[in-house]
C-alpha cells in the first residue's frame, strides 16, 4: 500500500520538479518568491491533480483480475507454499 501512495506522491510532484528544472535551466532564482507566482503554482497544482487522477484511473483499469475470475488464495500443498492465482 505504501508503494502506491509514494507513487502517487511522486506523480503529483512531477510538474513542480519540471518547473524547478526549467528555472535552473534559465538561470532564474529558483528559491526567489518572484519565480513562483501564485498563477504558476495554481497551474502546477491543477496539472498535478490531473496527472494523479489519470494515474489512478489507469491503475484501476489495468490492474487486478479480469471480470468473472475466481481468486484462489495462497495455500500449503505437501509442505510447500503455493501462491494465490486467478482462475
Amino acid at each position: 500500500m505504501i508503494r502506491v501512495v509514494l507513487t502517487e506522491i511522486g506523480i503529483f510532484l512531477i510538474p513542480f520538479v519540471l518547473y524547478a528544472a526549467f528555472l535552473i535551466a534559465t538561470r532564474s532564482a529558483m528559491l526567489h518568491r518572484a519565480s513562483w507566482p501564485l498563477r504558476v503554482v495554481g497551474w502546477l497544482v491543477a496539472t498535478a491533480l490531473v496527472l494523479v487522477i489519470v494515474s489512478l484511473l489507469l491503475l484501476v483499469h489495468y490492474s487486478g483480475a479480469p471480470p468473472g475470475s475466481t481468486y484462489v488464495p495462497a495455500h500449503l500443498e505437501n509442505g510447500r507454499l503455493v501462491p494465490g492465482v486467478e482462475k
